[in-house]
């Protein structure tokens, strides 16, 4: 294999052959990988183990081939166009790992991606990140000194997360501030609500938002439906904009009591059989709306989803992010890991809304001095109907 570089020079003034032992091995693993395909691409493989040993060789200062190798591991990743999946190095995985130890707190801020920098869409009240004066607009530039642009998000929610009481350092460009803003905040055990509803105001119409989709969310929803039952309202606004997404059986859960008997969401493998989701049949007998918009992700778009295509309810606002992958991740070696996209969600009708998103049933766009909620205001005036009717 070696004999594809061409140039015996290069192997001589090297060194020798310890560090190309190494090479070696890495790029058997490769050719194992693309089986038969090293036969017609066997140049494409010859112009990897040149350019590395060019580098190890000739590059002003001496680098590290462990470097190296890391840089044609994360260019594999990267190479799939891509942004869900991503090669975390022992430090990034490590971080997400110890989310499964102990007891683990945040700083309190709802996130999305905006332009490719995650952007805060709310800071809660009493948490770190209001008490340090974070507040909704706030562009994280970076986590920790590592730059946050092009960050998939729940990487990013995930590495913000850790221990109560660790510190984490917080970069943020804030609009009509000259210079970037530098907070250092303390994790703090984080018990805000997911779900938060009331009856609006002059109305027998039930309000419900939920903020992101966790293992409290179906319960707190069970609590907030039997309250708002309980104060006899005749219909339901369902609120998921700006909703990031989350775990898939919590979202699964919530959708429960508003889909018919049928399929809720199908998880779409490569390989293998798909997986459904049912619904054994709504458990709420009420006219529903459901608001959403570009910051509606993920299982946020499952439930809206399966809301449009089962005729559940009405979508009313803008279309939704357009996230309907799921992401696997794989430990690697060395404290490495790997997080790459496995399978794809589809909605009850099998529609695949990646990069597609969500389209409402009437599209309303936000005013742009926020002096009211006009997709709000539509949803109201649509649940009136329904109500009358």
């Amino acid at each position: 294999m070696l004999r594809l570089l061409g140039n015996n020079d290069l192997y001589a003034r090297s060194g020798g052959g310890k560090w190309l032992k190494v090479l070696a091995v890495f790029i058997f693993a490769l050719v194992i990988v693309a089986g038969g395909l090293f036969a017609s691409n066997y140049k494409h493989f010859s112009n990897l183990i040149k350019v590395i040993t060019l580098v190890r060789t000739q590059y002003l200062v001496p680098v590290n081939t462990t470097l190296l190798v890391d840089g044609a591991i994360k260019g594999i990743v990267n190479s799939l166009n891509d942004p869900y999946s991503v090669y975390l190095d022992p430090q990034t995985f490590s971080q997400l790992q110890d989310q499964i130890k102990g007891s683990f707190g945040g700083l309190g801020i709802l996130v999305g991606v905006k332009e490719q920098y995650l952007t805060v869409v709310r800071a809660y009240s009493g948490t770190p990140a209001a008490k340090k004066g974070i507040v909704a607009g706030d562009i994280i530039t970076h986590i920790n000194d590592s730059d946050a642009k092009g960050l998939e998000l729940e990487t990013a929610i995930n590495l913000m997360r850790g221990p109560v009481g660790s510190a984490i350092k917080l970069t943020v460009s804030r609009q009509g501030a000259p210079e970037p803003l530098h907070f250092e905040l303390v994790r703090e055990e984080i018990n805000v609500p997911t779900v938060e509803g009331h009856v609006l105001p002059g109305s027998n119409i039930g309000y419900v938002a939920i903020s992101q989709f966790t293992e409290r969310t179906a319960e707190e929803m069970r609590e907030t439906l039997n309250t708002l039952q309980g104060e006899r309202v005749k219909g339901l606004i369902l609120d998921l904009r700006d909703n990031p997404g989350g775990e898939l059986i919590a979202a699964v859960n919530v959708a429960k009591n508003f889909i018919p008997k049928g399929p809720i969401v199908y998880i779409d493998y490569r390989l293998g059989r798909d997986q459904e989701f049912p619904s054994e049949g709504r458990t709420i007998q009420l006219p529903l709306v459901v608001l959403i918009n570009g910051g509606s992700a993920s299982a946020a778009e499952i439930l809206a989803g399966a809301v449009k295509d089962t005729g559940a309810g009405t979508l009313v606002g803008g279309k939704t992010f357009g996230k309907g992958i799921v992401q696997t991740v794989f430990p690697l070696d060395n404290g490495a890991g790997l997080k790459l996209t496995t399978a794809r969600y589809l909605t009850p009708l099998r529609n695949d809304i990646h990069q597609k998103g969500v389209e409402p049933d009437f599209t309303v766009q936000p005013l742009d001095d926020w002096s009211r909620d006009s997709q709000l205001d539509r949803a109201i005036e649509l649940m009136q109907q329904k109500i009358a009717g």
